[in-house]
């Protein structure tokens, strides 16, 4: 396993809770808890990749390609 995607969503939780608190002290918590939503979007579409890319690699390990046509 790689390790720079974890450096990646460790940056994004990390930035994502730094955004969320200075908008919170300014009384901005709706905005705060889109942000949140986006922080966790874009970790999720992270992860997702991951996942497909895991699939394709089995695929091709296993030759399923005639199973999935």
């Amino acid at each position: 396993m790689n390790v720079d995607i974890i450096f990646k969503i460790a940056a994004v939780g990390i930035i994502t809770a730094i955004v969320c608190q200075v908008l919170k002290k300014a009384d901005k918590d709706e905005i705060a808890t889109i942000t949140a939503l986006a922080g966790l979007v874009i970790v999720l579409l992270m992860v997702v990749n991951m996942i497909s890319d895991l699939f394709g690699t089995l695929k091709s390990l296993f030759g399923l390609y005639s199973l999935w046509k």
